[in-house]
C-alpha cells in the first residue's frame, strides 16, 4: 500500500535523478561557460518564473478548500508581492529586477521579454495546474519545483558573483529563495495528511511531480539552446 512517507521517499527519488545543479545549462552557468549576452538571455527567459509567480500562487490561495491553508499561501503571496517576511521589504520581482540590473539589462527590456516555446511553455502549465486541483497545484508548484536547488541556490549566487558581476544586492533575490524555497517545499507530510484521502490522490501527487520535473528540464533545454544561439 501507497504510504504519504512512501510517497515523499518516491518524490525524492525523482529529485535525485534529476538535480538542479546537474543540468548544464546550471553547470556551465557555475563554471563561468557563457558570455554577457548569454547569461542576460538566461536572466530573461528565466523570468517568466519570478516576474510572472503571481499568476501561479495567486490561482492556489484561490482553489485552496482549507481555510487554514489559505491563511499560509496568503503569506507567500504576501511575501512574493511585499518582501516583508524574507526580504526587508522587497517584493520578489524587485529583487530579481535587481539582480538583472546588475546583469546590465534595463528595466524595460525585462518588461518585454520574448520569451521562448519552452519559456512560454513552463509558464502556461504551471498557470494550468495551480487552478485545477489545489493538491495537484501544491505538489507541481512546493513539492516539485520549488523543492528544486533548495541548499544549493546561494552556491549559485556566489558563482555567479565570481564569474558575471554579480553584486551583494544583485545576489540576493537568490539567497532569499534559498530560504523561502526550503520553508515552501518543507510541507510535504502535512499537505499530504491534509489533502491526500486516497492512494490514487498519492499516486496522482508522484505523477505530478514526475511531469513538473520533466516540464523543468524542458524549460532549462530552451533556456541553453536560446543562449548557445548567441554564442
Amino acid at each position: 500500500m501507497l504510504t504519504i512517507e512512501k510517497t515523499l521517499a518516491e518524490i525524492e527519488v525523482l529529485h535525485e535523478k534529476q538535480p538542479l545543479q546537474d543540468h548544464p545549462l546550471f553547470s556551465r552557468i557555475v563554471e563561468g561557460d557563457f558570455n554577457k549576452r548569454q547569461i542576460q538571455e538566461y536572466a530573461k527567459q528565466h523570468s517568466i518564473i519570478p516576474l510572472h509567480n503571481h499568476n501561479y500562487h495567486g490561482p492556489l490561495y484561490v482553489v485552496c478548500p482549507n481555510y487554514k491553508w489559505r491563511a499560509r499561501l496568503a503569506e507567500v503571496v504576501y511575501e512574493e508581492g511585499t518582501g516583508r517576511l524574507y526580504s526587508d521589504g522587497v517584493p520578489h520581482n524587485e529583487l530579481y529586477m535587481e539582480f538583472c540590473e546588475d546583469l546590465g539589462i534595463p528595466r524595460k527590456e525585462m518588461e518585454n521579454v520574448q520569451f521562448c516555446a519552452e519559456s512560454i511553455a513552463i509558464g502556461n502549465y504551471y498557470k494550468t495546474i495551480c487552478s485545477r486541483n489545489f493538491l495537484e497545484g501544491c505538489s507541481a508548484h512546493m513539492l516539485a519545483g520549488e523543492r528544486q536547488g533548495v541548499g544549493w541556490l546561494t552556491t549559485f549566487a556566489n558563482q555567479m558573483r565570481k564569474h558575471y558581476g554579480l553584486t551583494d544586492k544583485g545576489a540576493k533575490f537568490w539567497i532569499v529563495h534559498d530560504k523561502a524555497d526550503e520553508d515552501h517545499s518543507s510541507i510535504g507530510v502535512e499537505l499530504l495528511g491534509e489533502f491526500a484521502k486516497t492512494e490514487d490522490d498519492l499516486r496522482m501527487v508522484i505523477e505530478t511531480c514526475r511531469v513538473t520535473l520533466a516540464m523543468s528540464k524542458l524549460f532549462y533545454d530552451g533556456t541553453m539552446r536560446c543562449m548557445d544561439e548567441l554564442a
